[in-house]
């Protein structure tokens, strides 16, 4: 059950991350380049949240993957 709730919390958290990273992309049509975009998005927290809930969720996969061969 532990794992059921740390894929929901980690398909929120790429969610809210994958939303970030998207709307920094309105970044490019004003002006700035695809490097300059990359720098923006890594000095952002909210934007690391994308990795961080991929991670969460593989971690649960595998977990739930587990269990269920037994």
């Amino acid at each position: 059950m532990i794992y059921l709730l740390l894929f929901l919390i980690g398909f929120g958290l790429s969610i809210s991350g994958g939303v970030s990273i998207i709307l920094y992309l309105n970044f490019i049509p004003a002006g700035l380049s695809f490097f300059d975009y990359l720098v923006i998005v890594q000095t952002k927290m909210e934007c690391y949240f994308f990795l961080l809930g991929l991670i969460f969720m593989g971690i649960s996969v595998q977990k739930m993957t587990l269990f269920s061969v037994k």
